[in-house]
């Protein structure tokens, strides 16, 4: 069995992660001390790794069910596992700021968990560094998990029972009313998630929130939003962000379940930035943790 060694990140989550080529056949006791870490640290990084989409498919594959694309289904019908982030095509051409699919990808420098809008959300984020720009292009993490061990006593009896509505259309509008097609918007109607998850492994809470997260159910939307936004604004203080500033041929792991993620943006007319990413679905719905 391979050794691994972890490497502490920040003081609320994440590690780096050594002793293991992703690229080779893992055992499943490899693959059983992932799952265990990722349920401990949420958030692991893997440096320097053979990175490649059939390397990358494969490893998800052991984690678990791939979660295909909702925006190649929502706007062609078609079933694809992989998520191309960046401004660089297949084809190797570059798209400039002004090009409606970087405008698009700007949705995701909004504070999100992926897939919380879909009634059986994403488990984990795999994601492969292939081109970075020189400047900006970080991602930025923080532990939900943390953040609940924050709220008081009274708070955390408030939050516990409550169930959020999450809206992808709400949440990209926020970025354009042209964003999203008539036929995406068919294929993800808004869902309801239990507002605080507990991880089956360690049974620690944590608060299930970010930009898809529209309102409370049974609530009026103002008093919604000033929940939700004290609770976000709780939980993205600066001094509980981990930012990753990202190297090609690094491989990330991290936990939706638990994890806020967002962009910090770059500019896409000067800089390359091309990453692939995969996710594993989850379990079921929240409701029914």
């Amino acid at each position: 069995m391979d050794t691994l060694s972890f490497e502490p990140l920040h003081s609320d989550f994440g590690v780096r992660v050594t002793g293991l080529d992703l690229s080779q056949s893992l055992s499943p006791g490899s693959i059983q001390e992932i799952r265990e870490a990722i349920d401990r640290h949420s958030f692991l990084v893997f440096p320097d790794q053979d990175v490649s989409d059939d390397m990358q498919i494969a490893f998800t594959q052991q984690l678990g069910e791939p979660e295909f694309s909702h925006v190649k289904y929502g706007q062609e019908g078609v079933i694809e596992y992989f998520i191309t982030i960046g401004n660089i095509q297949d084809d190797g051409t570059k798209l400039g700021n002004d090009h409606k699919r970087t405008r698009f990808l700007t949705g995701n420098n909004f504070w999100h968990s992926d897939s919380s809008f879909r009634e059986v959300p994403t488990f984990v984020s795999i994601m492969c560094a292939y081109e970075v720009p020189d400047e900006g292009g970080l991602t930025e993490f923080v532990s939900q998990r943390a953040a609940y061990k924050r709220l008081s006593s009274d708070l955390q009896q408030t939050v516990d029972p409550l169930i959020a509505i999450h809206d992808y259309v709400y949440s990209r509008s926020k970025v354009g009313d042209d964003m999203v097609s008539s036929s995406h918007a068919e294929t993800l109607p808004p869902v309801r998630q239990k507002l605080v998850r507990k991880n089956p492994l360690t049974d620690e809470k944590n608060i299930y929130i970010g930009s898809h997260a529209k309102m409370i159910d049974g609530w009026s939307f103002e008093e919604s939003r000033e929940l939700l936004d004290e609770l976000l604004d709780e939980t993205t203080k600066p001094e509980h962000v981990y930012a990753h500033a990202w190297a090609p041929r690094d491989l990330v792991i991290w936990d939706n379940r638990c994890l806020l993620h967002r962009g910090s943006g770059y500019d896409a007319d000067k800089y390359r930035r091309r990453m692939r990413q995969t996710r594993v679905m989850g379990d079921g719905s929240t409701l029914n943790e």
